[in-house]
């Protein structure tokens, strides 16, 4: 693995400045794709508008992709635009119609290529947890099955959302794999050079290498 996988609490464009101007310096990213698939029954296109203005906040554009079906995860042009992006962002509160759209698919080939190549795929909240295997199911706090970018960890995203008792409960069904605890803000980073923590992330368990 070279490149790094980002996996941020909460907040998409707007509350993690300081670390998407990380990522994108060490990527080299100059353009960046987003990927708003897990809000295609929302808005995507505000998504894709919010985005834009994100970039130009921190000197990069904004190439957003309406990945918004299966089909869409297959269609060459859009995965060749993932494929050779030095940073993808994925954002949106679906995670079940994400993992719908991308689960082995050339979208999701695209991603590890992206990764493969020395470059960032970033995604935050119910997006992030969705890139896990094992994924929190949001229709109970459960888990199920995620795509797998990252193997053998459990996501928990904008925890301070989460009743006290909401977070004991899914904790304890966790058995045999780690669960990252991430309030909007906060992130878990995957990198060449081994995990990261950063803001009040917590861990609970062992992170596979």
């Amino acid at each position: 693995m070279t490149g790094t996988i980002a996996l941020l609490g909460g907040g998409p464009f707007v509350a993690n400045d300081d670390l998407d101007r990380r990522l994108i310096a060490a990527s080299g990213a100059v353009e960046v794709v987003v990927l708003p698939t897990a809000d295609a029954f929302e808005q995507p296109r505000r998504m894709i508008e919010t985005a834009v203005a994100w970039g130009e906040r921190h000197g990069v554009t904004v190439d957003g992709r309406l990945v918004l079906r299966r089909g869409d995860a297959l269609e060459g042009a859009h995965t060749d635009a993932v494929a050779g992006a030095r940073m993808v962002y994925l954002a949106g509160d679906s995670p079940l119609h994400l993992r719908s759209v991308l689960k082995n698919t050339a979208m999701f080939a695209a991603l590890e290529q992206v990764i493969a190549n020395g470059g960032a795929v970033v995604a935050t909240g119910a997006s992030a947890a969705c890139l896990c295997d094992p994924m929190t199911d949001p229709r109970g706090g459960a888990f199920t099955l995620g795509l797998g970018l990252v193997e053998g960890l459990a996501l928990l995203t904008e925890s301070e959302t989460w009743s006290p008792e909401r977070l004991h409960r899914t904790l304890a069904l966790a058995n045999g794999f780690a669960v990252g605890v991430l309030a909007t803000g906060s992130a878990l980073l995957r990198s060449a050079s081994g995990w990261e923590i950063v803001g009040n992330a917590e861990v609970h368990g062992a992170l596979i290498p």
